[in-house]
């Protein structure tokens, strides 16, 4: 009896760390990881601080949304994440469909991630991530790069100082162009100093040399600083920048656009709103869901995506297994219990994921210090935002999505498969106009792609006293009109008609419609008063054709016996014509 209860209580405590993956790694905790664990949380808090603010903007929404997007998987991540690197807030893409889906209204941009929660957590409990597979890699890299061109150009009315230039692409090329002239120079000059410095700590930091443990203590201390300054550049970045642009605040003079006030403290917490009431009338929550349409399928499934991508990518680089559903879970708790304290919808930030496994992170308790720093942010610091430059934000987010600018997938996919540029030139080229209409159009294209040679297959053709015919895979319902078609082309239209071997080799799944197309051309060939053989049917397809009972279904083991049968069958043709008898090969049957 002891036993017995010994192993259930063993099977229940496998079950809680399946889905509560912090206790597994909990009781190894040390002192050496936490003291990693902060470093990597202090480093990435100060990433995500000068980030959330400016993603904020790219989604339309007032900057405090950012902060209150970038806490809460900090918290939700650490105790049902499965990769110790990931980390979940706001990100360039998200934001960019938030901005697409949630008309720049934090109510919406709260309900939506509501629902976003919703529908994840409900692909993970019924382990619907492979889903996932289905965006092939030409489309994925199509949108990401049409998002890193569009969220850039997004910028550069804030890096110039523009105003009034609309949010669609093409319109917002326009009017950029067209305002060129209404650039101010303060503007200007402070946003390209800040990309300039971007730039060169970021090639600074790939360019720091290993530091090995014989070297000086003083050449070690000399590279952390660097490596330090060059990790934290984008919160080093805006804190120069707000410093010029208090100093000028001080003197009487602002040639700057600044950020102005945000407002101070935390977000409350509450239900999201189901509803919205405006001057003239309420928006219903039937209405709501109506108006963000198609967003409610691929803001879910955009950001599990990224988020498994980035999970796969770190674990492969660092030696250790994920569980995908753990993960689809993890990301729909964060979104769900999110939009109970205002955020809008989150995911895996590739960017700060790399800069947690850089630092060294040993768990997911990282995250546990990046969210108290945001929160600190939030309660004490919201008030030194207000002189942060609108043009050194432009420069943050530049540099950030610049990078998910593929050129080379081009070149890559001309060389090694050219057909798959089109579902990457579609996805890319339509993106500009609609994100949605850009990922539908890649994924219909893929989808049509992978469907072609279902519907096509190659059959290979060897001609002798008979015709040979050996379909290279399986056959489904779109093959079969294919199938009648090559044997008419190949026998039945030709006089005299002769008989047609299928080798069935490579067929290894067949369903209904091919089987009652079969047993139409088998009815074909008796009128033509002719043969059409099965060899080397596989097991179990052989049982779904015996079960359908063909008329004149007819199966040999191998070339040989299907050949030696034909001229036995000839022969037999020959006699019944001389003697009248209307004779040729049984019914049905099978030979071994």
């Amino acid at each position: 009896m002891a036993g017995r209860n010994q192993g259930c209580q063993d099977r229940w405590y496998q079950m809680a760390q399946k889905r509560l993956p912090v206790l597994r790694w909990l009781p190894r905790y040390s002192l050496q990881w936490l003291q990693f664990d902060i470093i990597a949380g202090l480093t990435v808090g100060l990433t995500v601080v000068p980030q959330a603010l400016a993603y904020a903007e790219v989604a339309g929404l007032p900057m405090q949304y950012g902060l209150y997007s970038s806490f809460v998987g900090c918290f939700i991540y650490c105790l049902l994440g499965t990769a110790k690197d990931v980390t979940l807030g706001p990100t360039a893409i998200m934001s960019l469909l938030v901005s697409s889906y949630a008309f720049h209204d934090p109510a919406y941009a709260i309900l939506l991630t509501f629902l976003s929660g919703c529908i994840q957590l409900v692909m993970g409990l019924l382990h619907l991530g492979f889903l996932l597979d289905f965006i092939s890699y030409p489309v994925i890299r199509g949108f990401t790069s049409a998002a890193a061109v569009t969220i850039g150009f997004n910028q550069v009315k804030a890096l110039l100082g523009l105003r009034n230039v609309p949010q669609q692409f093409f319109l917002q090329v326009y009017y950029t162009f067209s305002k060129i002239g209404e650039t101010r120079a303060g503007d200007a000059i402070l946003g390209l100093i800040c990309l300039t410095m971007l730039i060169g700590l970021h090639q600074m930091k790939n360019h720091i040399p290993r530091v090995y443990q014989m070297e000086r203590l003083s050449v070690r201390i000399g590279r952390l600083i660097v490596w330090v300054t060059a990790t934290a550049r984008n919160a080093l970045v805006v804190l120069f920048a707000s410093l010029v642009a208090y100093s000028f605040q001080v003197t009487g003079s602002q040639p700057f656009t600044l950020t102005g006030t945000i407002p101070q403290g935390l977000p409350p917490f509450q239900s999201p709103p189901f509803s919205k009431v405006t001057a003239n009338e309420t928006v219903h929550f039937g209405e709501m869901v109506q108006a963000m349409g198609t967003g409610l399928a691929v803001v879910p499934l955009m950001g599990l995506l990224e988020t498994v991508a980035i999970a796969k990518a770190f674990a492969s680089q660092n030696n250790y297994q994920i569980d995908p559903d753990q993960e689809l879970l993890a990301m729909g708790f964060t979104n769900l219990f999110g939009s109970f304290v205002s955020s809008y919808p989150v995911t895996g930030s590739f960017g700060r994921t790399a800069v947690n496994a850089q630092t060294g992170v040993c768990s997911p308790a990282g995250g546990l210090i990046t969210g108290a720093l945001v929160l600190l942010s939030l309660a004490y610091l919201t008030s030194l935002f207000y002189y942060i430059p609108k043009a050194a934000l432009a420069a943050v987010i530049i540099c950030a999505v610049a990078p998910m600018f593929d050129a080379r997938i081009f070149c890559t996919l001309w060389q090694v498969k050219r057909l798959d540029l089109v579902p990457l030139c579609v996805t890319f080229l339509l993106c500009f106009w609609e994100m949605q209409y850009g990922i539908m159009a890649g994924v219909l294209v893929s989808a049509i792609l992978l469907l072609y040679p279902i519907a096509r297959p190659k059959i290979k053709v060897s001609e002798h006293e008979m015709i040979l015919l050996q379909p290279a895979s399986g056959l489904h319902f779109p093959a079969i009109e294919f199938l009648r078609d090559t044997v008419h082309k190949q026998a039945l239209s030709e006089s005299p008609v002769r008989t047609v071997i299928l080798d069935c080799t490579h067929v290894n799944n067949i369903d209904y419609t091919v089987v009652k197309g079969l047993s139409d051309l088998l009815q074909e060939f008796r009128c033509k008063r002719t043969s059409l053989i099965f060899i080397n049917v596989q097991a179990h397809v052989l049982q779904v054709l015996l079960a359908a009972d063909l008329e004149g279904f007819y199966n040999f083991s191998n070339l040989e016996d299907a050949e030696r049968s034909c001229e036995e069958e000839l022969h037999r043709a020959r006699e019944a014509l001389f003697d009248g008898s209307d004779s040729i090969l049984p019914t049905s049957g099978i030979i071994q």
